[in-house]
Protein backbone atom coordinates (compact mmCIF):
# COMPACT_ATOMS: atom_id res chain seq x y z
CA UNK A 1 0.00 0.00 0.00
CA UNK A 2 1.41 3.43 -0.91
CA UNK A 3 1.88 6.16 1.70
CA UNK A 4 -0.85 8.23 0.00
CA UNK A 5 -3.31 5.34 0.44
CA UNK A 6 -2.35 4.92 4.09
CA UNK A 7 -3.46 8.43 4.99
CA UNK A 8 -6.78 8.56 3.18
CA UNK A 9 -10.16 7.16 4.24
CA UNK A 10 -11.29 3.74 3.05
CA UNK A 11 -14.48 5.37 1.72
CA UNK A 12 -15.11 9.06 1.17
CA UNK A 13 -18.65 10.31 0.57
CA UNK A 14 -19.14 14.00 -0.27
CA UNK A 15 -22.55 15.65 -0.60
CA UNK A 16 -24.09 12.49 -2.05
CA UNK A 17 -27.57 12.98 -3.52
CA UNK A 18 -29.96 10.44 -4.98
CA UNK A 19 -33.39 11.24 -6.34
CA UNK A 20 -35.34 8.37 -7.90
CA UNK A 21 -37.41 9.05 -10.99
CA UNK A 22 -41.05 9.89 -10.37
CA UNK A 23 -44.08 8.70 -12.32
CA UNK A 24 -46.03 10.71 -14.87
CA UNK A 25 -44.11 13.92 -14.35
CA UNK A 26 -44.17 13.72 -10.56
CA UNK A 27 -41.01 14.49 -8.63
CA UNK A 28 -39.38 11.27 -7.45
CA UNK A 29 -38.33 10.34 -3.93
CA UNK A 30 -35.22 12.07 -2.60
CA UNK A 31 -33.46 9.12 -0.95
CA UNK A 32 -30.16 10.86 -0.08
CA UNK A 33 -30.06 14.57 0.72
CA UNK A 34 -26.42 15.61 0.48
CA UNK A 35 -24.80 13.00 2.74
CA UNK A 36 -21.11 13.43 3.60
CA UNK A 37 -18.83 11.29 5.76
CA UNK A 38 -15.59 9.31 5.70
CA UNK A 39 -15.05 5.67 6.66
CA UNK A 40 -11.58 5.36 8.27
CA UNK A 41 -9.28 2.55 7.22
CA UNK A 42 -8.87 -0.54 9.35
CA UNK A 43 -11.91 -0.32 11.60
CA UNK A 44 -15.46 -1.62 11.84
CA UNK A 45 -17.81 1.19 10.79
CA UNK A 46 -21.51 0.99 11.58
CA UNK A 47 -24.13 2.49 9.25
CA UNK A 48 -27.46 2.64 11.05
CA UNK A 49 -30.90 4.01 10.32
CA UNK A 50 -34.58 3.05 10.23
CA UNK A 51 -36.09 1.25 7.24
CA UNK A 52 -36.18 3.60 4.26
CA UNK A 53 -33.51 5.90 5.71
CA UNK A 54 -31.24 5.60 2.64
CA UNK A 55 -28.65 3.02 3.80
CA UNK A 56 -29.26 0.53 0.99
CA UNK A 57 -29.30 3.30 -1.62
CA UNK A 58 -25.91 4.49 -0.40
CA UNK A 59 -24.44 0.97 -0.48
CA UNK A 60 -25.87 0.34 -3.95
CA UNK A 61 -24.24 3.54 -5.22
CA UNK A 62 -20.86 2.46 -3.83
CA UNK A 63 -21.20 -0.97 -5.46
CA UNK A 64 -22.23 0.46 -8.84
CA UNK A 65 -25.78 -0.89 -8.81
CA UNK A 66 -27.41 2.56 -8.52
CA UNK A 67 -26.36 5.82 -10.20
CA UNK A 68 -26.09 8.85 -7.95
CA UNK A 69 -27.85 12.12 -8.78
CA UNK A 70 -25.19 14.41 -7.35
CA UNK A 71 -22.09 14.62 -5.18
CA UNK A 72 -19.11 12.28 -5.25
CA UNK A 73 -17.83 9.09 -3.67
CA UNK A 74 -14.52 7.26 -3.69
CA UNK A 75 -13.58 3.74 -2.62
CA UNK A 76 -9.98 3.13 -1.50
CA UNK A 77 -9.04 6.41 -3.19
CA UNK A 78 -10.74 5.58 -6.50
CA UNK A 79 -13.58 7.81 -7.65
CA UNK A 80 -16.61 5.64 -8.45
CA UNK A 81 -17.20 7.55 -11.72
CA UNK A 82 -13.72 8.15 -13.14
CA UNK A 83 -12.09 4.95 -11.81
CA UNK A 84 -15.10 2.64 -11.73
CA UNK A 85 -13.22 -0.62 -12.30
CA UNK A 86 -10.67 -0.01 -9.53
CA UNK A 87 -13.39 1.21 -7.14
CA UNK A 88 -15.41 -1.99 -7.70
CA UNK A 89 -12.35 -4.19 -7.18
CA UNK A 90 -11.67 -2.45 -3.86
CA UNK A 91 -14.98 -3.37 -2.25
CA UNK A 92 -16.85 -6.58 -1.52
CA UNK A 93 -20.60 -6.46 -0.86
CA UNK A 94 -22.45 -9.07 1.20
CA UNK A 95 -26.16 -8.50 0.45
CA UNK A 96 -29.09 -9.18 2.76
CA UNK A 97 -30.56 -11.67 0.31
CA UNK A 98 -28.95 -15.08 -0.08
CA UNK A 99 -28.13 -15.20 -3.80
CA UNK A 100 -26.16 -17.96 -5.52
CA UNK A 101 -26.92 -20.99 -7.68
CA UNK A 102 -28.14 -23.73 -5.31
CA UNK A 103 -26.80 -26.44 -7.64
CA UNK A 104 -23.17 -25.35 -7.27
CA UNK A 105 -20.95 -26.49 -4.42
CA UNK A 106 -19.35 -23.85 -2.17
CA UNK A 107 -16.03 -24.43 -3.92
CA UNK A 108 -17.65 -23.93 -7.33
CA UNK A 109 -19.44 -20.78 -6.14
CA UNK A 110 -16.10 -19.23 -5.18
CA UNK A 111 -14.31 -20.44 -8.31
CA UNK A 112 -17.02 -18.99 -10.56
CA UNK A 113 -16.98 -15.67 -8.70
CA UNK A 114 -13.19 -15.49 -9.04
CA UNK A 115 -13.61 -16.13 -12.77
CA UNK A 116 -16.00 -13.18 -13.05
CA UNK A 117 -13.21 -10.98 -11.66
CA UNK A 118 -10.70 -12.41 -14.14
CA UNK A 119 -8.53 -13.94 -11.43
CA UNK A 120 -6.18 -16.59 -12.91
CA UNK A 121 -6.67 -20.10 -11.51
CA UNK A 122 -3.22 -20.09 -9.93
CA UNK A 123 -4.10 -16.95 -7.93
CA UNK A 124 -7.51 -18.03 -6.65
CA UNK A 125 -8.04 -18.44 -2.89
CA UNK A 126 -11.13 -20.65 -2.80
CA UNK A 127 -9.73 -23.25 -0.38
CA UNK A 128 -8.30 -20.55 1.90
CA UNK A 129 -11.59 -18.66 1.97
CA UNK A 130 -13.63 -21.79 2.73
CA UNK A 131 -11.32 -22.44 5.67
CA UNK A 132 -11.62 -18.82 6.84
CA UNK A 133 -15.44 -19.05 6.96
CA UNK A 134 -15.31 -22.58 8.40
CA UNK A 135 -16.84 -24.34 5.41
CA UNK A 136 -13.94 -26.59 4.35
CA UNK A 137 -15.93 -29.69 5.32
CA UNK A 138 -18.78 -28.53 3.04
CA UNK A 139 -16.49 -27.89 0.07
CA UNK A 140 -18.28 -30.35 -2.25
CA UNK A 141 -21.83 -30.24 -0.85
CA UNK A 142 -24.54 -28.62 -2.95
CA UNK A 143 -25.10 -25.04 -1.75
CA UNK A 144 -28.83 -25.74 -1.40
CA UNK A 145 -28.09 -28.28 1.36
CA UNK A 146 -26.30 -25.73 3.56
CA UNK A 147 -27.95 -24.29 6.66
CA UNK A 148 -28.92 -20.62 6.73
CA UNK A 149 -25.82 -19.73 8.73
CA UNK A 150 -23.53 -21.61 6.34
CA UNK A 151 -25.08 -19.78 3.40
CA UNK A 152 -24.41 -16.47 5.13
CA UNK A 153 -20.77 -17.42 5.65
CA UNK A 154 -20.49 -18.53 2.02
CA UNK A 155 -21.77 -15.11 0.92
CA UNK A 156 -18.98 -13.48 2.93
CA UNK A 157 -16.38 -15.74 1.29
CA UNK A 158 -17.87 -14.96 -2.13
CA UNK A 159 -17.49 -11.22 -1.48
CA UNK A 160 -13.82 -11.75 -0.58
CA UNK A 161 -12.65 -13.73 -3.66
CA UNK A 162 -10.96 -10.66 -5.22
CA UNK A 163 -9.26 -9.74 -1.90
CA UNK A 164 -10.95 -6.35 -1.49
CA UNK A 165 -9.60 -4.14 1.31
CA UNK A 166 -13.19 -3.13 2.19
CA UNK A 167 -16.09 -5.45 3.00
CA UNK A 168 -19.68 -4.17 3.30
CA UNK A 169 -22.06 -6.38 5.27
CA UNK A 170 -25.69 -5.41 4.71
CA UNK A 171 -27.76 -6.76 7.61
CA UNK A 172 -25.64 -9.94 7.87
CA UNK A 173 -27.46 -11.34 10.90
CA UNK A 174 -31.05 -10.54 9.89
CA UNK A 175 -33.30 -13.47 10.77
CA UNK A 176 -30.60 -15.68 12.32
CA UNK A 177 -30.59 -17.13 15.81
CA UNK A 178 -28.49 -15.85 18.70
CA UNK A 179 -25.78 -18.51 18.44
CA UNK A 180 -25.29 -17.97 14.72
CA UNK A 181 -25.17 -14.22 15.28
CA UNK A 182 -22.29 -14.73 17.71
CA UNK A 183 -20.47 -16.90 15.16
CA UNK A 184 -20.83 -14.20 12.51
CA UNK A 185 -19.55 -11.59 14.98
CA UNK A 186 -16.44 -13.73 15.48
CA UNK A 187 -15.96 -13.97 11.71
CA UNK A 188 -16.27 -10.18 11.32
CA UNK A 189 -13.68 -9.66 14.06
CA UNK A 190 -11.34 -12.21 12.42
CA UNK A 191 -11.56 -10.46 9.04
CA UNK A 192 -10.99 -7.07 10.64
CA UNK A 193 -7.96 -8.42 12.52
CA UNK A 194 -6.51 -9.39 9.12
CA UNK A 195 -6.70 -5.76 8.01
CA UNK A 196 -10.06 -5.68 6.21
CA UNK A 197 -12.07 -2.49 6.75
CA UNK A 198 -15.65 -3.50 7.60
CA UNK A 199 -18.80 -1.47 6.96
CA UNK A 200 -21.78 -2.96 8.79
CA UNK A 201 -25.45 -2.08 8.45
CA UNK A 202 -27.66 -3.64 11.09
CA UNK A 203 -30.97 -3.26 12.88
CA UNK A 204 -29.50 -4.86 15.99
CA UNK A 205 -28.17 -1.99 18.06
CA UNK A 206 -26.46 -4.39 20.46
CA UNK A 207 -24.53 -5.71 17.46
CA UNK A 208 -23.37 -2.23 16.43
CA UNK A 209 -22.36 -1.37 19.98
CA UNK A 210 -20.35 -4.59 20.34
CA UNK A 211 -18.62 -4.60 16.94
CA UNK A 212 -18.26 -1.03 15.68
CA UNK A 213 -15.67 1.49 16.73
CA UNK A 214 -17.44 4.29 14.86
CA UNK A 215 -21.09 4.72 13.84
CA UNK A 216 -22.96 6.95 11.40
CA UNK A 217 -26.75 7.26 11.63
CA UNK A 218 -28.88 8.18 8.61
CA UNK A 219 -32.53 9.20 8.88
CA UNK A 220 -34.78 10.36 6.01
CA UNK A 221 -31.75 10.53 3.70
CA UNK A 222 -29.74 12.80 5.99
CA UNK A 223 -26.73 12.15 8.20
CA UNK A 224 -27.75 12.89 11.79
CA UNK A 225 -24.72 11.50 13.66
CA UNK A 226 -21.18 10.31 12.94
CA UNK A 227 -19.10 9.64 16.04
CA UNK A 228 -16.96 7.05 17.79
CA UNK A 229 -19.34 4.50 19.35
CA UNK A 230 -18.38 5.40 22.91
CA UNK A 231 -19.03 9.11 22.28
CA UNK A 232 -22.38 8.31 20.70
CA UNK A 233 -23.45 6.27 23.72
CA UNK A 234 -22.33 9.06 26.03
CA UNK A 235 -24.67 11.45 24.22
CA UNK A 236 -27.53 9.90 26.14
CA UNK A 237 -28.10 12.15 29.13
CA UNK A 238 -30.58 9.97 30.94
CA UNK A 239 -29.77 7.35 33.56
CA UNK A 240 -32.11 5.07 35.46
CA UNK A 241 -31.95 4.23 39.15
CA UNK A 242 -33.90 1.15 40.24
CA UNK A 243 -34.78 1.47 43.94
CA UNK A 244 -36.20 -1.23 46.20
CA UNK A 245 -37.84 0.10 49.38
CA UNK A 246 -38.10 -1.74 52.71
CA UNK A 247 -41.90 -1.74 52.47
CA UNK A 248 -44.71 -1.14 49.98
CA UNK A 249 -44.78 2.38 48.54
CA UNK A 250 -48.29 3.78 48.88
CA UNK A 251 -47.83 6.88 46.69
CA UNK A 252 -45.37 7.18 43.80
CA UNK A 253 -43.02 10.05 44.77
CA UNK A 254 -42.65 12.97 42.36
CA UNK A 255 -39.86 15.53 42.25
CA UNK A 256 -38.49 18.13 39.84
CA UNK A 257 -35.18 16.21 39.80
CA UNK A 258 -36.91 13.12 38.37
CA UNK A 259 -37.55 13.01 34.61
CA UNK A 260 -39.83 10.01 35.00
CA UNK A 261 -40.92 7.71 37.84
CA UNK A 262 -42.40 4.27 37.27
CA UNK A 263 -43.53 1.95 40.07
CA UNK A 264 -42.85 -1.53 38.72
CA UNK A 265 -43.78 -3.50 41.87
CA UNK A 266 -45.32 -2.42 45.20
CA UNK A 267 -41.79 -1.89 46.56
CA UNK A 268 -39.80 -1.01 43.42
CA UNK A 269 -39.33 2.31 41.62
CA UNK A 270 -37.56 3.01 38.35
CA UNK A 271 -36.49 6.65 38.39
CA UNK A 272 -35.12 8.29 35.23
CA UNK A 273 -33.04 11.42 35.69
CA UNK A 274 -30.85 13.75 33.62
CA UNK A 275 -27.26 12.99 34.60
CA UNK A 276 -26.19 16.49 33.49
CA UNK A 277 -28.45 18.08 36.10
CA UNK A 278 -28.45 15.67 39.01
CA UNK A 279 -26.77 12.53 40.38
CA UNK A 280 -27.85 9.16 41.75
CA UNK A 281 -26.94 10.38 45.24
CA UNK A 282 -29.24 13.38 44.92
CA UNK A 283 -32.06 11.12 43.68
CA UNK A 284 -31.68 8.91 46.76
CA UNK A 285 -31.55 11.94 49.05
CA UNK A 286 -34.82 13.25 47.60
CA UNK A 287 -36.45 9.85 48.16
CA UNK A 288 -35.34 9.78 51.78
CA UNK A 289 -36.78 13.28 52.25
CA UNK A 290 -40.09 11.87 51.01
CA UNK A 291 -39.99 9.05 53.54
CA UNK A 292 -38.89 6.22 51.27
CA UNK A 293 -36.46 3.92 53.12
CA UNK A 294 -34.15 2.44 50.46
CA UNK A 295 -33.17 -1.20 50.87
CA UNK A 296 -31.40 -1.80 47.53
CA UNK A 297 -30.23 0.28 44.55
CA UNK A 298 -29.06 -0.52 41.00
CA UNK A 299 -28.33 1.86 38.11
CA UNK A 300 -28.49 1.43 34.36
CA UNK A 301 -26.39 3.43 31.90
CA UNK A 302 -27.89 4.57 28.65
CA UNK A 303 -27.00 2.38 25.67
CA UNK A 304 -26.90 2.86 21.92
CA UNK A 305 -30.61 2.05 21.62
CA UNK A 306 -31.48 5.04 23.82
CA UNK A 307 -29.34 7.34 21.65
CA UNK A 308 -30.70 5.92 18.40
CA UNK A 309 -34.32 6.37 19.46
CA UNK A 310 -33.58 9.88 20.73
CA UNK A 311 -31.85 11.01 17.53
CA UNK A 312 -34.27 9.44 15.05
CA UNK A 313 -37.30 10.63 17.03
CA UNK A 314 -35.91 14.18 17.00
CA UNK A 315 -35.55 13.95 13.22
CA UNK A 316 -39.14 12.74 12.82
CA UNK A 317 -40.54 15.62 14.87
CA UNK A 318 -38.98 18.32 12.70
Amino acid sequence: MTDSKLHQPAIRIDNLVKRYAGQQGEEGKLALKGVSFDVPQGGVFGLLGPNGAGKSTLINILSGLVNKTGGSASVWGFDIDSHTRNAKRSIGIVPQEIVFDPFFTPYEVLENQAGFYGIPKADRRSEELLEAVRLSDKRDAYARTLSGGMKRRLLIAKAMVHSPPILVLDEPTAGVDVELRRQLWELVNDLNARGVTIVLTTHYLEEAEQLCDRIAIINHGELIANKPTRELVEMAREKIVVVTADSDIATTPQDAAFSKVEQTTPRTLEITYDKDRTSAGQVLARLQEKGVVVEDVTTREADLEDVFVSLTSAGDSE
